[in-house]
């Protein structure tokens, strides 16, 4: 891909003219730089010459994964081998214009490199460095190994996850790594606005367990308060009654929720049971949830004798918020998701298009945008290094030769 090309890729959305290197791997890390490319920055992606750990997850067609294509999307892909010393100052190099850097080594990891906050801010003092890590840069936890799935474990989230005659369960999605990308995204969002005022970058401290904590948010003083540790409730959510799964009568299950009068009492109406408001147990919302077994078998009996089409006609005409549990064949096939844009198909050199999800959140005047799926490993090294520092093509042959680099010509 050539220089011109790769300039007129950029440029779109809120954060055009940013320019963000991301030394990042698995989950948390691609996922923060692919939101703020989503949104017009140039993000610069480092892979070793096998690829990021995200290429070996999730389904592969013809060898090649698909989720890569998405969680890599509109970025430009370098690979170095950033165990060599020359690797590392090309990266310095690139540094020293760069807006944003996103890093999830181990803490301890770029200093050892030498390049901490200390020396990148004194190249670049407008340098906004976001390090993602499984427990934070600091704390007796700091150099201790962290995936996603165990920062979730010792976050509390995952002892509230469940059945609660079962053991924690988890969600089949890297669901801690998103949630920490998100506050790692939007911590260098906040930065990158400080810095108008002030012109200084700064560091974001972004760690896996604390972003799954925050999750916990109503269990933390009631906990302080009164002491009562929350458990797993299942599909309900304790203290809001009616709001839990319910069978239908051809195998399927609907989402309930009505736990304010107001939604209870069209509930009542699309049950044709306007009666059980005189019921001291469902007179009000403090009454439900202390009853929640009995509201429940009274609301699944209804459920279960009709069809799913037919209960959500019905829940849908008495306005009562329902929605069946999506599969996501369901959802390839909703008029909603196609209507907002939720599947979106990206030019993909390896697939000729890819689907992948839509831009989240909408923004009426600078929107994000699909501009391309990810690509092959190395697919923009060469043109990078000529682009941004400069480099002839000898050298760039001489690097590759050397092992420093990878990528295609």
């Amino acid at each position: 891909m050539d220089s011109v090309k790769n300039k007129a890729e950029a440029g779109h959305g809120p954060l055009a003219g940013m320019r963000v290197i991301e030394l990042t791997s698995t989950v948390a890390g691609p996922f923060c730089g692919r939101l703020l490319a989503d949104f017009g920055a140039e993000v610069i992606k480092i892979e070793p010459a096998e690829g990021d750990a995200v290429r070996s997850m999730g389904e592969r067609q013809d060898g090649r994964s698909l989720y890569a294509a998405s969680i890599l999307r509109n970025k430009k892909l370098i690979a170095l081998d950033m165990r060599r010393r020359e690797a590392q100052m090309l990266l310095r190099d690139m540094l020293r214009e760069a807006d944003v850097f996103i890093e999830n080594f181990r803490p301890g990891t770029m200093e050892k490199w030498g390049l901490g906050y200390d020396v990148l801010s004194a190249d670049n003092p407008g340098l906004v460095m976001v390090r993602i890590s499984g427990y934070g840069q600091s704390g007796p936890y700091s150099q201790q190994p962290g995936y996603g799935v165990t920062s979730e474990a010792i976050s509390g989230l995952r002892d509230l996850t469940g059945d609660p005659d079962r053991p924690p369960a988890r969600v089949a999605t890297s669901l801690t790594d998103y949630i920490t990308g998100l506050y790692a995204a939007f911590g260098a969002a906040m930065a990158l606005i400080e810095r108008r005022q002030s012109g200084k970058g700064q560091v974001i401290d972004a760690a896996l367990y604390e972003a799954a904590y925050s999750f916990v948010e109503p269990h933390i003083p009631a906990y302080a308060a009164l002491g009562s540790i929350a458990t797993r409730a299942g599909s309900r959510l304790p203290g809001h009654v009616p709001n839990n799964l319910y069978p239908t009568a051809d195998g399927r299950y609907v989402q309930i929720v009505a736990a304010s009068d107001s939604i209870f009492r069209r509930l009542l109406r699309a049950m044709q049971r306007d009666d059980l408001i005189q019921d001291a147990r469902f007179a009000t919302p403090a009454a439900r949830a202390q009853h929640p077994d009995a509201m429940d078998a009274v609301i699944g009996a209804w459920t279960g004798s009709l069809a799913l089409a037919d209960l959500e006609h019905l829940l849908a005409e008495n306005e009562v918020p329902a929605a069946r549990i999506y599969n996501i064949a369901d959802i390839f096939s909703d008029p909603h998701y196609q209507a907002r844009e939720m599947l979106q198909q990206a030019s993909s050199e390896e697939f000729g298009t890819a689907t992948v999800t839509g831009i989240v959140p909408k923004m009426s005047r600078t929107p994000g945008k699909v501009g391309w799926a990810g690509r092959a490993v190395g697919s923009d090294t060469h043109a990078v290094l000529a682009d941004l520092l400069g480099l002839t093509p000898e050298q760039i042959a001489a690097m590759q030769q050397a092992g420093i680099i990878a990528g295609r010509r």
